[in-house]
């Protein structure tokens, strides 16, 4: 009876300890943690809207045109592996830009995507054809938008208006074998792997940037490694 109970409470033990330490396995530490990197500055904010602005928030910028119900592959990848997976977090939201007169067919986006769930940090604006293409033109990409003024792939910008990602998106074997450099601007959508595991990743570098910040904890490569010479000096 005595070893039963002691059974159980290891096992209880184990459960309760083993997902902490995955958490703290999951959050980069001091030595190796790298800023998510800014490949682009001073993104246009989106003025024509009172309410919603990229200034001061961690956004996710989405293009869907005016044919959105083409994007539902796309919007429901991005609502449920990134803003069901951050929607919990401080000023963080999604921004879907659309054609002015599509209103109907967004009402027929969300519901395909929302169900019966509240879509509270997920946004639609609607803008003119030219406030559009100067809201795009102003981003960091390889790719124009389609006819429909859509495209798959969504931005990372964060609370200064910088578009972050990647300007070195090699695998350390690509690197080691010293294959061509290649960057990271956006996050193609209809690609699963690289929503769940390149964009993810980076939004949560992103969002562990900020909460150094906040914690005055934060360090940029510049000033890490100069501590580190400091500490060699020393």
């Amino acid at each position: 009876m005595k070893k039963e109970k002691i059974k159980r409470y290891a096992v209880l033990t184990i459960l309760f300890f083993l997902p902490v330490a995955f958490l703290l396995m999951l959050y980069p530490s001091t030595h190796n943690y790298e800023p998510l990197e800014i490949v682009h500055n001073d993104i246009s904010d989106i003025s024509l809207s009172e309410v919603i602005k990229l200034q001061d928030h961690i956004t996710v910028l989405a293009f869907f045109g005016n044919k959105p119900i083409e994007k539902a592959t796309a919007a429901s990848n991005l609502k449920e592996l990134i803003y069901d997976k951050f929607k919990g977090f401080k000023k963080f939201q999604i921004v879907v830009l659309g054609l002015e007169g599509s209103e109907d067919e967004y009402s027929k986006l969300n519901k395909e995507i929302a169900k019966y769930e509240d879509l509270k940090f997920w946004h639609y604006i609607y803008l003119s054809e030219s406030d559009i293409r100067e809201i795009y033109r102003n981003l960091k990409t390889t790719e124009e938008l389609d006819d429909n003024y859509s495209t798959d792939k969504v931005f990372i910008i964060d609370k200064d208006r910088n578009q972050r990602g990647r300007l070195d998106d090699r695998k350390k074997k690509e690197i080691e074998a010293n294959k061509p450099i290649t960057q990271l601007y956006a996050y193609d959508c209809i690609e699963v792997a690289e929503i769940k595991n390149k964009m993810s990743e980076d939004m949560r570098i992103l969002f562990t940037e900020y909460r150094q910040k906040r914690k005055g904890e934060f360090q940029d490569s510049d000033s890490r490694r100069a501590n580190d010479l400091k500490q060699i000096d020393e």
